[in-house]
């Protein structure tokens, strides 16, 4: 089986809800290794790997979030397998 690795951003009402949390959940109830942050311009950050479902489902939890936040925006750039070294199942990383 193949892993998928994507990182994303999500901008919106998406710090002080519970976000990183929701992420967090959602993430280890696929079987996904990363971790969730949030980002000083008020943007969460995700990195995932696991299978290309998982992740699917994944992202499409991502854009409707927890119950008071806010999705305006979601948008992925390249990531890549070495970047999760050492990371088994999903958590919060620090903010950047």
């Amino acid at each position: 089986m193949s892993r998928r690795v994507v990182r994303f951003f999500v901008a919106g009402r998406v710090q002080g809800v519970g976000f990183r949390a929701f992420l967090i959940r959602e993430g280890n109830a696929l079987g996904l290794d990363g971790w969730a942050r949030n980002r000083a311009d008020g943007s969460v950050e995700a990195l995932a790997a696991g299978s290309d479902a998982a992740i699917s489902a994944f992202l499409e939890a991502a854009r409707r979030g927890p119950w008071g936040a806010r999705v305006d925006r979601l948008w992925q750039t390249p990531a890549d397998e070495s970047e999760l070294a050492g990371v088994d199942g999903f958590g919060m990383a620090a903010t950047v």
